[in-house]
């Protein structure tokens, strides 16, 4: 059947939960001279979480704070969880400009601007037979999982509704097909599988997954909702963003990343090793925070915005 899902959030765009330290403001000091001279070339920033608010909106001065750095010739690029399904709320989030990488780094589109047609940079799918065979290699060391999918790789396909178990307790409320355990699973590939356990923290599923699964057949990750996400291998907000910066001859040394959760150390983990600069926002969590060398307010307070404006000087 195909339906709408309850949830705990008001709308698709809100986070579940205002997270501790989101209305935290940090005093960021001398930033320009903390930087020692070096400024982006391109700002990647996770959503949910980091730009947007916990109503899901990008605000005012966040509004102002991205338009001035595209104004100084710096793109900007949102670098997100969400799929494509969801492609027009970050196309509203980042006013349509430049190029997004969504579902973890294996979607990625230029947006068309002005009614132009989008262009798929990216787009990356796990055959069934590997997703079952990840999902029940969990099973083993965590116990009976609830699932979800996001679509076939295919574009057509990927913008059709999520593929839900009943019982899942997807935190949005959006259309979605709810369906048994055994058909949750298309017959094509899929762009990602979501796995929630009813006894089990997201921190802990995801470690006992990584002990059982290899790099090599599944990525494996979470973004702070409550489950953990199966992703193909090698996609990583840090290879989705790499297509990027190859359509800007750039490198990861030129960024300036902002992001939150376990899903954003790849590339915060790639900017840092090549010279660029990450930061964490004050609600991040603690591996996130003690993996970015800075550190900006929360995502309720405008924190990207404040350290835009401190490193543009506006």
């Amino acid at each position: 059947m195909t339906g709408h899902l309850p949830a705990r959030a008001a709308n698709a765009l809100t986070a579940p939960a205002v997270l501790s330290g989101s209305e935290d403001v940090v005093d960021l000091g001398d930033l320009p001279a903390q930087l020692d001279g070096w400024r982006p070339k391109l700002v990647a920033s996770d959503l949910d979480g980091t730009l947007l608010t916990s109503a899901g909106e990008v605000t005012a001065r966040t509004r102002a704070a991205l338009t001035a750095c595209w104004d100084a010739g710096i793109p900007v690029v949102g670098v997100t969880g969400r799929g494509p399904r969801l492609l027009e709320s970050v196309r509203g989030a980042l006013a349509g400009r430049g190029i997004a990488v969504l579902a973890q780094g294996g979607y990625v589109v230029r947006f068309g601007g002005d009614g132009g047609r989008d262009e798929v940079l990216r787009t990356v799918g796990m055959s069934r037979e590997d997703a079952t065979g990840v999902i029940t290699a969990i099973e083993d060391v965590a116990g009976e999982l609830i699932v979800a999918v996001e679509d076939a790789a295919e574009q057509a396909e990927a913008l059709k509704p999520l593929r839900v178990q009943h019982g899942f307790d997807w935190p949005y409320p959006e259309p979605a097909h709810l369906l048994p355990r055994h058909e949750v699973l298309p017959v094509g590939s899929v762009l990602k599988v979501f796995l929630r356990s009813s006894s089990l923290g997201q921190d802990e599923l995801l470690a006992r997954a990584r002990q059982v699964v290899d790099p090599a057949v599944a990525e494996l990750t979470h973004a702070g909702l409550g489950f953990i996400e199966v992703l193909p291998p090698g996609v990583t907000k840090a290879s989705g963003l790499a297509v990027v910066l190859e359509t800007h001859g750039l490198g990861f040394g030129d960024v300036l990343v902002f992001g939150d959760m376990p899903n954003d150390l790849p590339m915060i983990e790639a900017v840092t090793a090549a010279g660029g600069r990450a930061v964490a926002v004050a609600n991040a969590h603690p591996a996130v925070r003690a993996a970015a060398g800075g550190l900006t307010g929360g995502h309720d307070a405008d924190g990207v915005a404040r350290y835009l404006e401190a490193v543009l000087g506006v």
